[in-house]
């Protein structure tokens, strides 16, 4: 819970905006790691797009204060309240959920407008405070601009529309009610089993109204992160569970890394010699060469995973969800006396798959404990070598892929191998939809715990430049404290690009160096190649001029769009690959190139073509994408007999 810190008995007359903007300026994380406490401001800025929800309350109380100090609450500008919020979620992941942002907007499509953003960190369970403004709460103004009226229930807001996206919702009809709206609030945004979006919805006029504000509730307070201890009878049972299985395989997700559990986890697979597969955010668990480390497992995993994956007698899952492509749609494990071990801070996440082994605690600490309880326990050896074969036969794979030059445009797996070999240990690439989260889930070589962040629970288009600025602040507030120095790569595709570029403006506003690998494949890579498999032909994924007799997109000329010249008349520095023998040599010197440019000289961007029709190795694995079951096209016919063939070895996993 909250504890305060600070002390006061009086009351000063303030906006309800002023007394939302002082307090959150108080609040402050407390989280320990071992013997290790870190203290950090919760809410390090605001974002905010003002309109006539917001312009008179939260921006009259952010403009007041920076006028007086403007390290009380730093306000930042965006260009989409979607991309505001896709900033907030990159910030909170790289801080491992210590800090976000809170976002501001007018009523209705401002407001609306964060619903996706919402629902992205909800999803993935990252922290980020909302603030859309409301209705007149009075109803002097009725129906107000931009106002949803539904003659049922004339209470109904727009915001109404974020209460089954959010973790926590509330709305402030007097300014009274602000105390314990934020103190809820708060306390779901910096519990680790509950956080996600927290939205606290601001009618107009109370913004602007003015109450006597208790010196309490503007004192500093501090919110300890909860790190629950694992049961000492669960671990007995996992422990004992463990110990009579011949074939275990741990499944990493990303509650490790918020867990701060790299280390304990190095510690637990050298002891064992149980081999590790991740999810999409638990990339970076283990550094991609580490013997135990079989990369990424599932519909977008390594043949190395996916193989002892299948004839694993125990999965044990360490902070992951289980989402369908980590588990291949429930076709992954085929062991028929599979059981699961589930170690997850949140429940709902433990008690997966009907597990009997659930364990609802903290994964540094449950690591701890089954490093005391497993001494001189150890897989057999057949196990070991079998590991070392796949992964070596997986590493050949990759080498491959990445060795092969297509030309006159190159594969997605080449351009890939390049950004890796030009980047340093330290940075960061980003990315979130299309068939690039898959292909660098599959074959992206992480040396860094914070080295790889792809937003995949959500896969949202349009993520990707506001996310990769997101991380580029948390890494430059953490160089400023004297951590590391990293520069942030984000890896995009043009369907994604025309989503949500706007964020570009920010980083020219800004100064900030923000290095995007644009690539063009003139449309929807990604589903244009799932659209094939299910026996679709591609429809409507490619970017053609309109063939007006067939009223078709699908054989048209390819568009006059230049993404690079669109880039350049945003302020960008931009960089052209052109197609040929050179690009990935090109390619790669562009990204050092880019790399060596001065911190505040603003983003680079480095536009190349590739092949959408040249694919990644596979991953001998499924997801499950119904096909129609009658069809007059032979290869939606094809593609379902396929489909029946992969459903058959779908299993239920109660155990």
């Amino acid at each position: 819970m909250g504890i305060r810190t600070g002390t006061g008995t009086g009351t000063r007359r303030m906006t309800v905006a002023q007394a939302v903007v002082e307090y959150l300026s108080k609040q402050y994380t407390v989280d320990r790691i071992g013997t290790e406490d870190y203290r950090e401001r919760l809410i390090p800025g605001t974002f905010g797009i003002f309109g006539h929800g917001n312009v008179a309350g939260v921006g009259q109380a952010l403009k007041q204060y920076q006028a007086a100090d403007p390290t009380i609450m730093p306000y930042y500008q965006g260009r989409n309240e979607q991309a505001q919020a896709h900033q907030a979620v990159g910030y909170a992941r790289h801080t491992r959920r210590r800090q976000t942002f809170a976002i501001s907007t007018s009523i209705g499509p401002g407001s609306s407008n964060l619903l996706t953003g919402a629902a992205l960190a909800t999803t993935n369970r990252l922290p980020v405070l909302l603030l859309p403004s409301d209705t007149f709460a009075t109803r002097a103004a009725d129906p107000v601009l931009q106002q949803l009226e539904q003659p049922y229930a004339y209470d109904i807001t727009v915001n109404d529309a974020f209460r089954p996206l959010s973790k926590f919702f509330d709305r402030v009809t007097r300014p009274e009610q602000l105390f314990s709206a934020f103190h809820h609030g708060l306390r779901v945004l910096t519990d680790p089993a509950e956080t996600g979006a927290v939205t606290i919805s601001l009618p107009q006029d109370v913004q602007a109204e003015a109450f006597d504000v208790p010196e309490e509730f503007l004192a500093e307070r501090e919110w300890r992160i909860r790190r629950p201890d694992a049961d000492d009878e669960d671990i007995r049972r996992a422990a004992e569970a463990i110990r009579a299985a011949k074939r275990p395989l741990i499944i990493a997700g990303g509650g490790v890394l918020y867990a701060y559990a790299n280390d304990e986890l190095a510690k637990f697979v050298e002891l064992t010699g149980i081999p590790v597969g991740n999810t999409q955010a638990g990339v970076g668990v283990l550094p991609w060469d580490s013997r135990f480390s079989l990369g990424a497992i599932g519909s977008t995993g390594t043949t190395a995973a996916n193989a002892i994956a299948a004839e694993a007698d125990l999965i044990i899952g360490i902070g992951t969800r289980y989402e369908d492509f980590t588990t291949a749609s429930r076709t992954a494990f085929q062991n028929p006396d599979v059981k699961f071990i589930n170690i997850n801070v949140a429940a709902i996440d433990a008690y997966k798959h009907g597990t009997t082994l659930p364990i609802v605690a903290d994964a540094r600490k449950a690591l701890v404990k089954l490093n005391q309880a497993l001494g001189g326990y150890r897989v057999g050896g057949d196990l070991e070598q079998q590991v070392a074969a796949e992964k070596q036969r997986w590493d050949t794979t990759v080498d491959e892929a990445f060795d092969t030059r297509h030309t006159p445009l190159p594969a997605q797996n080449e351009i890939i191998g390049a950004t890796s070999r030009a980047m340093d240990a330290q940075d960061v690439v980003i990315c979130a939809a299309g068939s690039l989260p898959g292909d660098l889930h599959k074959m992206w070589r992480v040396r860094d715990p914070f080295g790889y962040h792809v937003e995949y629970a959500y896969s949202c288009m349009g993520y990707e430049i506001p996310g990769g600025l997101g991380v580029k602040r948390a890494a430059l507030a953490e160089a400023a404290v004297g951590g590391a120095q990293r520069d942030v790569v984000v890896m995009v595709g043009d369907g994604s690009y025309l989503m949500m570029h706007t964020e570009l403006v920010t980083a020219v506003a800004e100064r900030i160096k923000l290095i995007v690998v644009l690539i063009q494949n003139h449309g929807y890579a990604s589903i244009g190649s799932l659209s094939e498999m299910l026996g679709s032909q591609r429809f409507g994924t490619q970017y053609r001029a309109l063939n007006e007799e067939q009223h078709s997109f699908d054989e048209g000329d390819t568009l006059p769009v230049d993404l690079a010249l669109n880039a350049e008349s945003l302020g960008v520095k931009v960089i052209r690959i052109e197609p040929g023998e050179k690009v990935i040599a090109e390619l790669e010197q562009a990204i050092r190139d880019a790399k060596a440019a001065p911190e505040r000289s603003g983003p680079i961007l480095i536009h190349v073509e590739s092949d959408p029709l040249l694919d990644a190795p596979s991953s001998e694995s499924w997801w499950d994408v119904p096909v129609s079951q009658v069809s007059d096209l032979d290869s939606t016919q094809q593609a379902y007999q396929t489909y029946t063939d992969h459903k058959s070895r779908q299993r239920k996993l109660l155990g």
